[in-house]
Order: C-alpha cells, then structure tokens, then sequence
C-alpha cells in the first residue's frame, strides 16, 4: 500500500463514467442498503476484526511518507460528510502535496458507529498514495443510524489507531502522524472490553477509561476533532467541553461543512510550519475555495482560546501497539 500517485484526470474520468451510468458513488453503501439490515457488514478491505495492523511504509514513490488518517461518523446526518470529502479529494491532494504543504501524503479513510446498536461500528481502511484512496473513501459503508444516546464509538477507533498503526514516520524519524476524528457527539464513557474483543480481536481484560487511549493515541498522532456545523450539537456546550477537556486546541469547530477538505490540509500545513493561516487562505482562494477559506479561518483563528495542551502520560494498561514493539 502507499505505492503510485494521485492522478486528477483519472479521478474526474471515474466521476464521469459513474454519473453516466447512473452509479452512486458509495456504491457499497447502496449495495447493503438493497439488503435487509441483519446482512449487513464492512466491506472485507476495511474490516478492522483480526487486523494486526495497517501499515504506512516509505517506497521508492514515497521516501518522506506522510501518515495521514480521516476518520468519519457515519451516523444520522453525519454520513453527508464523506461524500463531501469524496467530492474533494483532488483539491485536498493538490493542496497537501503540489502546494507542498506536506512531504509524500499516504491517507487512510475509515468510518466510525455505535458498538452498543450498529451493525458496522467501526471500518478502517488502508493508506493509500494514489487513486485507490477515492475507491477505499466510496467503499465506507455510510450506515446512518447510531445509538440515540448523544455518544458514538470514537474511543474505539482511537484504539485502533494507537494499537494496530505501523508507521515508518515514527519507527525512522519519531515523526507524528496526523488523524482527524470528524464527528458530533460525545465518547462512550467506557471502552468496553467486549466491544474490542468483538469489533477487533484483542482480548482484553478490562475495560479502559477513554482518555487514557487518547494520551497513548497523542504520543504518535496529532489528533484533531472536527466538529462540523451538521447537526443540532454543533452548539451543544457538552460537546465542546467534553472534546476541549481531552484534545485541547485540537478540538475544531467547522462552521461549513463543505470546507472539512480545506480545514484538514489547511491544518496539517500549519502543523508542518510550511504555510502560516495567512499564505493558506490565500492558496485556498487559488484554487477555487474562495468561500471555505472564510469558514477554515475561523475555525483556526478561534482554536485553543485558553486550552490547555494534551498532557503525556504513562501507557495505559493494554496499550502497548504494534510501533512501540518495534522501537524496543
């Protein structure tokens, strides 16, 4: 995985011939629909159960290989998210790596549930370089229902990505990867160890607090929260704390969703220190996000207001991954 490089004309050729035969671009996610709910599953390449790890590796394309993952509810309203992204891709690649906002992007897309009520709670997929990233995003299967309960499963998905992430970023350079939690509720106030055994495989004793996985998850991620203004917490006071009292400034509020490509090259650059806000701004009026570029400023310039910095810790029980093996 991670080999090849994105090509424009064969992503919008892909677009035409769908539009032309009349495809839907989530194809999978129409497939499992047409089905009755008792059916439905993770498409084989995204399915984290028995995965020991995805892995982002240098390769004669990609020598510097960039990690990045986008992690997507795919709950209720939450689903129009990825087909924005999806719309996006071409603009989000053309900023991370032709304006040179980043060395050798690999991104892997994923899609986050319900472990208490869906079907599909959690999907990860591999990091891709080159095309296959559009057909692994159009793959996630947009489930659209979650708990009711004002939490989803991102505790989840933060284990996954602390534990079962290999990365030759970290491994050669101790270099950060860089993962955007796109969502609009709270975690589960646990992290079950029957949901991980179930939804991943592992077998753990006991459950876990869920901001001990994301202190392990901040040693090798620049973990970021995108809350984006689609559904009614965009305002919720409970959600903003809560997300504020674990990521610190990394908790970003979007007031346009169409503008979540923009906000997460925009972000990695800023993190990079190759572009400030201002250049950035001005990049995104070139090529063509005149109106997003408003929405990622704000979002920006009102991070971190008085929030504190997320706090190392000691590795929780069980949380010793898949990158920390190999550096012993």
């Amino acid at each position: 995985m991670g080999h090849g490089k994105w090509d424009d004309d064969t992503y919008a050729a892909a677009r035409t011939f769908r539009a032309a035969k009349g495809l839907d671009d989530f194809g999978y996610t129409s497939k499992m629909k047409a089905k009755s709910s008792k059916g439905w599953k993770a498409d084989p390449s995204l399915d984290p159960l028995g995965v020991t790890a995805r892995e982002c590796r240098d390769s004669a394309d990609h020598a510097d290989s960039t990690p990045i993952a986008v992690l997507f509810d795919v709950t209720g309203s939450m689903g129009e998210v990825p087909k924005i992204m999806q719309r996006k891709l071409g603009k989000l690649h053309g900023l991370l790596q032709r304006k040179g906002y980043v060395t050798d992007p690999q991104i892997l897309f994923g899609g986050i549930g319900d472990a208490d009520s869906d079907r599909v709670p959690l999907q990860i997929g591999q990091f891709e370089s080159d095309n296959r990233m559009d057909t692994q995003l159009r793959t996630i299967f947009l489930e659209g229902n979650g708990g009711g309960q004002k939490s989803e499963s991102y505790e989840l998905a933060a284990y996954f990505m602390a534990r079962h992430i290999v990365t030759d970023a970290w491994q050669k350079r101790g270099r950060k990867g860089y993962l955007f939690l796109i969502g609009d509720e709270l975690n589960k106030p646990r992290l079950e160890a029957r949901h991980i055994r179930r939804i991943i495989g592992d077998d753990l004793g006991q459950d876990i607090d869920p901001a001990s996985v994301y202190r392990e998850l901040a040693r090798k991620w620049n973990v970021y929260f995108v809350l984006p203004n689609q559904s009614s917490y965009y305002n919720d006071p409970e959600i903003s704390a809560h997300w504020q009292g674990i990521l610190g400034q990394n908790f970003l509020k979007l007031d346009d969703p169409g503008a979540v490509c923009e906000l997460i090259a925009t972000t990695i650059g800023i993190e990079e220190r190759t572009v400030d806000l201002d250049q950035a701004l001005v990049d995104l009026a070139e090529v063509g996000s005149v109106a997003e570029s408003r929405s990622v400023g704000k979002a920006l310039v009102q991070v971190g207001a008085g929030a504190r910095a997320l706090a190392p810790s000691a590795t929780p029980p069980g949380l010793d991954g898949p990158d920390d093996v190999a550096l012993n």
